[in-house]
């Protein structure tokens, strides 16, 4: 495995506006704003639960691309359209990161990419040799 590389996950964004899903430099993954997009370009149709649900799995398979697991995670920063969904959100990312807890920043926007979008999320991991 290199330790520099790019991940996609086929969001319609990445082509349109020109950008990586994650991108590893040395030990260092950071992730982008990862929307509930899925395979097909849709938006992953539910609450914000389940569209934050999406967003954790795209941003896992983009580390695990790239060499690294959740487990790596050192940071995620969740951005929602309705301060209601703050709890659970944050049950979704205990459910996918509560072994071993990153850093974790929640905040509120006035809105995202689409307008159905209820979160969006990044993430960075830095891959342990």
């Amino acid at each position: 495995m290199s330790n520099r590389g790019r991940a996609f996950t086929g969001s319609p964004y990445e082509a349109k506006f020109g950008f990586a899903r994650a991108v590893r430099v040395g030990d260092r993954i950071v992730v982008a704003g990862t929307g509930p997009v899925e395979d097909d370009g849709s938006t992953t149709p539910g609450d914000a639960a389940a569209q934050a649900d999406r967003c954790f799995t795209l941003i896992l398979r983009a580390i695990e691309q790239l060499g690294g697991s959740a487990g790596d995670v050192v940071r995620t920063r969740m951005f929602l359209t309705d301060f209601n969904d703050q709890e659970v959100v944050g049950a979704v990312h205990s459910r996918f990161f509560g072994a071993k807890p990153p850093a974790a920043t929640m905040v509120g926007c006035a809105w995202l990419c689409r307008k159905e979008w209820k979160v969006e999320i990044e993430a960075e991991a830095i891959v342990s040799a």
